[in-house]
């Protein structure tokens, strides 16, 4: 009996550091070649699937100015951060063209020659249509992150879903790269993940989330077929609901 998507549209959240591989920045040819193929298995369920993406890979905002003693104002450097996910956005979109799949970069900030620019009504037609859409730029403000950007576009299409991809299978105690101990929790409750201040993704995700009723699933983006399992309703990673 073949299995049928749980999740009709979906929206999958990839950090800037997903595209680097074990690079020290930038792109992995090899690594964006896998995460289209993984796209692309899901794509093929009929899934509806919209994209947001990080910089970090590039640029990581004021973190990059602090770390190298610059004092950049805050404003300027998130906005740079925002124009490094157009970049990655472009490279996943050329990606996913090659294997025959339609899509579309939205941008919340302006930039007619490379991508449209975010039209709610347009991005619920083009997922409609079949079209994958990648949303870039953040919110398009500074003091907001891709993780609440994340959240905010599953509101305006009407996601069933948040994937949030990471290194690691799930939300854990502590970072279980770093301590052995380290407890992974299947499922969370949103306010768990406030009180006990665990850092998958930033407070104003989770509180948008938790208003308004969207399930998060955190899981482990390097183990192959791992969107695909969780779209098709399997437990992988933890749930957050």
């Amino acid at each position: 009996m073949v299995k049928k998507p749980v999740y009709k549209r979906i929206v999958l959240k990839l950090s800037g550091e997903a595209l680097q591989g074990t690079q020290s920045h930038g792109i992995d040819p090899k690594v964006l070649n896998f995460l289209a193929k993984e796209i692309k298995e899901v794509k093929d369920l009929g899934v509806d699937i919209a994209i947001v993406l990080g910089g970090g890979n590039i640029f990581r905002g004021q973190e990059n100015t602090q770390d190298k003693g610059l004092e950049m104002e805050r404003s300027v450097a998130d906005y740079m951060g925002m124009l490094a996910t157009v970049i990655n956005g472009l490279a996943l979109q050329d990606a996913l063209e090659k294997l025959g799949i339609p899509t579309r970069v939205m941008t919340a900030i302006e930039m007619q020659r490379v991508a449209e620019p975010y039209i709610r009504r347009r991005a619920i037609r083009h997922l409609e249509k079949g079209r994958i859409v990648i949303f870039v730029a953040g919110t398009g403000n500074p003091y907001f992150t891709t993780d609440t950007a994340a959240a905010l576009r599953a509101m305006e299409i009407n996601a069933q879903v948040i994937l949030k991809a990471t290194k690691v299978d799930g939300i854990y105690s502590c970072d279980p790269l770093k301590y052995k101990n380290a407890h992974r929790y299947k499922k969370l409750k949103y306010i768990d993940i406030l009180k006990k201040g665990l850092k998958i993704m930033d407070a104003t995700a989770v509180s948008l989330c938790m208003d308004n009723h969207l399930p998060i699933v955190v899981f482990n983006l390097n183990v192959a077929g791992n969107i695909k399992r969780i779209v098709l309703g399997e437990e992988v990673g933890t749930i957050v609901k």
